[in-house]
């Protein structure tokens, strides 16, 4: 203090703390500014302040009045973009040439673990310390092991370069090219970096250090994380190992392998006991990236070698996961006992084709006669293969240990079918209000509105660990807030947030709302984009001041006019941190924001810092701004950013396009690395240049089409990638000339596996000329292709045909692997199924793509051969028949059991019916809500698209604040005449999502009222708008361009007033 005395400062200890903490504030907004102040430090300014802020002792310095909180500094500096960078930097820059490495490798560890890992560029990397102590260089070594995933591959390489030569120095590396430099522990010390050694390198490995290396307790842990090794390094590894004193086909060499065993090929004269053993070390061979086709390749040939001289029944057990590769007809041939014998093997298996597990599971309780919760809780992951009407013939209170958790593992592998035989079992066996409230996980969400009225036992205990679907969550707030005392509480509980309605956070007093804000913050995954607009407007009312800024994208778009510049680096990092798509559905009001963050960014993206600022915000940037508006500094960063966009517009790409090629240049220049950083902008690139690529990369491109699984990249890109695999694999068909197969390419297992999506790019004729054996075992995978046309799945189905037989002799198995392919069978041909089993008809309810005709096949196809008539249709049952329910007449709906019917309404309310269809369930509805004048919230919700039945008299009698609470899906099915009934009032009460959701159609049927209405709803207004004074973003003032003049005054705003506190602080201490 006498330091400010002496220099005539006036101050109070109030005024200093208030500086100190203004001034950090600031600066957590400022981190270009943060970087210059480190720069200007003296050595025990920077010293002092390093310490202070990462050391771990003490988390508060106090001298006499003043308190800092460090560790909330700490915690928010590490949390807010860019400032993470700019420790980052200084301590690149400035620790290592005034503080001890050991201290400055212990900071750049903590701060790169919480930061992405883009950080690390190549040319940040060549100016890491190449001069470090053995024991900092080797800490330093084990944070960038830890942060390999999180870096490109251009980052990996440059990281691999700085440690080798750390390592060769340190090694005496001799210029004799006979001779390497890589020792055990060199081995040891580049961990997952080993990858990027030269295959050459690799044979030059002593066969002591390999052998020593390999001796290490800890080799095969890190072996195992190799994930992205390739076969030729992979095999010079196991080379030099062979090479040293170990035994290649010793099991206790082979448990030491790691993943190098995905990649074993000294198979001649294998004994089937190392056969096996390989086996069993294979299972984790599915963590590879790519490859996976060898592997199976692979697993097949040490599967005949394992099985010499042996039956199946004999060697299941010992066959590891390398019995997923078994045929339908192979498992069919197992006796009840061979699996009963096997089953702690087959339950731990991963990757089960879903016909497998029928298959296997139906053995297995053969042998065991009586189906008890024990049997089931030795199947694992084989429980899914449990038919829906065995688990509702078992014993109730063997089926409670299901719905307790015992077995939780696997029960999310069950079908909504299964899960409901199981629960629907409990509760008609039980009292509802003992077994409730012990139901747990997935199974909760499955309990029906109806059921949860009957239970008068619920307590904020009872719900915290439950997953709860919104109509419960509506249903259960309300329930619970009625009997407690401070009802604000139950937003700490679970997923309970869901349930508050907008009165409810209306009617919240001014401090508790903002005391209990932080639990709608950390669960803003949970709530709606109404509770978002309800929330902005209540903390608009209560505490504008300190609103925080994402809340303005849920306000009407005008708000957005009140954000000042010196409150924009707020604003962005805000609205950075959310997901925009999911909150802002309106693209006027969406346009709005971008025009703001646009103003706030000047439409120029200078230097990483501006993209840590924004965070998601990328994603939405317009194309002019990739094109002109991000400077070459930031190019990379953004490129690496864009990269997790999954909505980017055509044009967009575009301009990403233009910029990857400005950035890495043509294909033909690329590495390795780049290929590899490009990843899925592959799919941007023509076929001329996606040749290229395929012809100097194949490996590359193939694994990144094999991570495109379920989507449906461009077809000029699958084309390429077919090419690519055809290139190096082409079967012909040989056979009798007459065979109209003869001399057409056929798909192998290989390509099938190979190709995922790719598949697509086989001809009809192609298909139809597979091998039986090629066909039965990928028939599973070529189901799930999202591709296919109609002439494609046509002749996979006269395949089916061919290897199968006609459809009346297809099982149960034989259907559920079909998948799409099941779309071409004509009503005739789905007569001829055998459809007794719901959980066949459930199998192919997945599919979304039916004609009328089609579902209305099935759905008479099951009533028929199960036995059934509509008044005895299980709750089950409706749930399993799913789109083919909609086949139902209307005058068949009133058949079905109430009872059944209110223990599935949510289910039902998925479908997209006809209107009739709804009416006719809304009618059943009645039945069991009452009166649709007397629903609630949680009734509306609970209801989906059956509440698009209602009348126009019925829709016009619904109180306005219920209309939040439709379903979108519900919006979307109300008939554009009876939509256009609803008042002005009511639309403008649907809140910003069920507005986003209203058609075209229904909106040519609305006046201009009611279209003002609706956009009204849109933009999140409130029904009386008006503009409010300037408001400021935070509790404190942050400016844009701070001025960096030296004043004698606590303004926050100078840095050289601040370590002198810090300094006397620390010798405080």
């Amino acid at each position: 203090m006498a330091y400010f005395h002496s220099r005539n400062v006036a101050f109070t200890v109030r005024s200093l703390q208030a500086t100190m903490e203004n001034y950090l504030e600031n600066l957590l907004y400022q981190p270009q500014k943060l970087l210059e102040d480190f720069r200007q430090t003296d050595h025990q300014q920077f010293q002092t302040a390093m310490k202070c802020f990462f050391e771990d002792k003490k988390s508060r310095l106090e001298l006499d009045d003043i308190v800092i909180d460090l560790k909330e500094i700490r915690d928010r500096a590490l949390q807010t973009p860019g400032v993470n960078r700019t420790l980052f930097l200084i301590t690149l820059e400035r620790c290592f040439l005034i503080m001890n490495s050991i201290e400055c490798v212990a900071i750049l560890g903590q701060v790169l673990r919480v930061s992405p890992g883009s950080f690390l560029q190549p040319e940040i990397i060549e100016n890491l310390p190449r001069n470090l102590q053995e024991d900092s260089f080797k800490n330093l070594s084990s944070v960038f092991k830890d942060l390999y995933d999180k870096t490109s591959a251009h980052s990996q390489r440059a990281l691999y370069s700085w440690m080798t030569q750390i390592l060769q120095k340190s090694s005496n590396y001799s210029t004799d090219d006979s001779v390497s430099w890589v020792s055990a522990e060199n081995l040891w010390i580049l961990g997952r970096y080993m990858v990027h050694l030269p295959f050459e390198e690799i044979t030059k490995i002593s066969p002591v250090e390999i052998g020593q290396f390999i001796s290490y307790d800890n080799a095969t842990k890190q072996l195992d994380t190799v994930y992205d090794i390739t076969p030729q390094l992979a095999q010079a590894f196991l080379k030099r190992i062979n090479s040293s004193s170990f035994d290649m086909r010793n099991t206790s060499t082979i448990h030491r392998l790691g993943l190098l065993v995905c990649f074993y090929d000294d198979l001649e004269e294998l004994e089937a006991t190392v056969a096996q053993v390989l086996l069993h070390q294979m299972i984790k061979c599915n963590q590879l990236r790519g490859f996976q086709a060898d592997v199976q390749k692979l697993k097949a040939e040490l599967l005949d070698i394992a099985m010499e001289n042996q039956t199946l029944n004999d060697t299941l057990g010992s066959l590891s996961d390398a019995v997923v590769g078994l045929t339908c007809s192979q498992l069919e041939d197992l006796s009840p006992e061979a699996v009963h014998n096997a089953i702690s093997t087959l339950n731990q298996v991963s990757g089960w084709a879903k016909s497998q597990v029928i298959i296997l599971s139906t053995k297995y309780l053969t042998h065991e006669k009586v189906i008890s919760f024990y049997n089931i809780s030795q199947m694992g992951a084989l429980l899914a293969g449990i038919s829906t009407q065995a688990f509702y013939s078992m014993d109730p209170k063997e089926l409670s240990h299901i719905v307790r958790g015992t077995i939780s593992q696997h029960v999310s592998d069950l079908s909504p079918t299964q899960q409901q035989g199981i629960l629907s079992k409990i509760l008609e066996a039980s009292d509802v209000s003992s077994t409730v409230m012990d139901i747990q996980g997935i199974f909760f969400k499955e309990v029906s509105l109806f059921d949860l009225w009957k239970e008068p036992g619920f307590n904020s205990t009872v719900v915290k660990e439950k997953e709860l679907r919104r109509s419960q969550a509506l249903f259960l707030y309300d329930f619970l807030s009625r009997s407690m005392q401070k009802s604000d509480d139950l937003l700490s509980v679970g997923q309970l947030v869901k349930g508050i309605t907008c009165q409810q956070i209306e009617s919240m007093s001014p401090d508790s709302f903002l005391a209990h804000f932080k639990y709608f913050e950390n669960n803003l995954h949970l709530l709606s984009p109404y509770q978002m607009s309800c929330l902005a407007w209540k903390y608009w009312k209560e505490s504008r001041s300190s609103l925080p800024p994402y809340l303005l994208s849920a306000l009407p778009a005008r708000y957005l006019e009140l954000v000042p510049a010196s409150q924009c680096v707020p604003f962005l990092i805000s609205l950075g941190k959310i997901e925009m798509n999911t909150l802002v559905l309106d693209s006027h009001k969406k346009n709005s924001i971008i025009r703001k963050v646009r103003q706030c960014l000047n439409d120029s993206i200078t230097d990483e810092y501006n993209i840590d600022i924004i965070g998601n915000l990328i994603c939405h940037l317009p194309p002019a701004i990739i094109q002109n508006g991000i400077h070459s500094r930031a190019l990379a960063t953004a490129m690496d950013r864009l990269k997790f966009c999954t909505s980017l517009s055509p044009e967009q790409k575009t301009e990403v396009k233009h910029r990857l090629l400005e950035l890495h240049g043509l294909p033909q220049n690329w590495t390795v690395e780049t290929t590899k950083d490009i990843g899925p902008f592959l799919v941007l690139f023509s076929g001329d240049e996606l040749r290229i690529i395929a012809s100097k990369f194949p490996e590359i491109l193939q694994q990144t089409a094999s991570k495109m699984v379920g989507t449906q990249p461009p077809k000029e890109f699958l084309w390429i990638v077919f090419e690519s695999i055809q290139n190096t694999n082409r079967n012909v068909h040989t056979s009798d000339p007459i065979d109209d197969c003869q001399g057409v390419t056929v798909p192998s297992s290989d390509d099938i596996l190979k190709l995922v999506e790719a598949n697509a790019c086989w001809s009809p004729q192609e298909l139809l000329c597979m091998e039986e054996d090629t066909f039965t075992k990928n028939v599973e995978l070529l189901g799930t292709i999202s591709s296919f046309s109609q002439p494609q799945l046509m002749a996979l189905k006269e395949k089916a045909k061919q290897v199968w037989n006609v459809p009346s002799y297809w099982k149960n198995h034989h259907i559920v692997s079909l998948g799409r392919i099941a779309l071409a069978l004509n009503e005739n041909e789905l007569k001829q199924l055998d459809l007794s089993s719901i959980d066949t008809v459930a199998s192919l309810s997945q599919q979304t793509e039916w004609t009328v005709g089609q579902a209305s096949t099935i759905l008479q196809g099951f009533l028929e051969d199960s036995g059934h008539r509509i008044q005895e249709l299980k709750s089950f049952d409706l749930v399993g028949l799913g789109a083919s329910l909609c086949a139902i007449s209307i005058n068949e709906v009133p058949l079905i059991s109430i009872s059944e019917f209110s223990m599935v309404v949510a289910r039902i309310g998925t479908l997209f019916c006809s209107t009739p269809i709804l009416a006719a369930f809304k009618r059943k509805a009645e039945a069991v809500f009452g009166d649709p004048t007397e629903w609630s919230s949680s009734v509306i919700q609970e209801l989906g698209t059956i509440a698009a039945g209602l009348t126009k008299e019925e829709l016009r009698m619904l109180d306005k604040d219920l209309m939040p609470y439709f379903q979108p899906s519900a919006i979307k099915c109300i008939p554009e005449e009876i939509f256009k009934e609803l008042s002005p009032e009511q639309i403008f009460h649907l809140g910003p999502e069920n507005a986003a959701w209203v058609t075209e159609p229904q909106r040519r049927h609305l006046n201009m009222l009611q279209l003002q209405s609706l956009q009204l709803a849109l933009d999140g207004a409130k029904t009386r708008f008006q503009l409010e004074a300037p408001l400021n973003m935070g509790t404190t003032s942050v400016t844009h361009f701070p001025s960096s003049d030296c004043v004698p005054v606590f303004s926050g705003s100078s840095l050289w007033l601040c370590w002198p506190v810090l300094v006397l602080l620390e010798q405080h201490r």
